[in-house]
């Protein structure tokens, strides 16, 4: 919780500065306060005594499967939230204002970037399988699990997360229409 307050604080201080950091500051801090990798350790704690040994320590030096999600979680988030809608809120800027700022490109070309480190970022959670298999594998596969939904929350560049209604169309699925038999 603490070190989420100083991420929260550094955001609060680039906006009142009215700062755009680099892309690079900025997606380390945006990653880190996505919450992502807070829920990844709330959820070694979970595993109370079934948790392995070692589980919170290695998932508070945020190895790259967690920062892989956060990252992922956060630009597509950004990516979906990249309208004219959202920057005329007065919020801090997101990845991709940053790296438009920083590469004077303009959004379609930050765009292609931004989703060709989204696939080297999958490749990052999908090489985290192969890599930990035994005691820490439950551990990975539960973080490789919550990267899987965030498709569910921000694909076709919906923020599916902030504005409900995009998840109308899954949850009528789910829970609503009869599947045939």
């Amino acid at each position: 919780f603490q070190q989420q307050s100083k991420f929260y604080l550094q955001e609060a201080e680039w906006l009142h500065q009215n700062h755009k950091p680099s892309f690079k500051d900025k997606l380390h801090l945006a990653a880190m306060s996505t919450g992502v990798t807070a829920l990844c350790v709330y959820t070694m704690v979970c595993m109370g005594d079934g948790a392995p040994k070692g589980a919170l320590e290695w998932a508070l030096g945020y190895p790259d499967v967690i920062m892989a999600c956060a990252k992922i979680g956060r630009l597509m988030n950004d990516l979906a939230g990249s309208s004219k809608h959202r920057n005329n809120r007065g919020d801090v800027a997101n990845c991709v204002d940053c790296y438009v700022s920083e590469h004077k490109v303009t959004d379609k070309v930050a765009f292609a970037a931004i989703d060709s480190m989204i696939e080297d970022e999958w490749k990052t959670t999908n090489q985290a399988r192969f890599e930990h298999r035994r005691e820490l594998f439950p551990l990975v596969q539960r973080v490789v699990n919550f990267t899987l939904s965030l498709p569910v929350y921000y694909g076709d560049r919906k923020d599916a997360f902030t504005f409900s209604t995009h998840l109308n169309g899954i949850i009528k699925n789910l829970f609503v229409k009869p599947i045939p038999i």
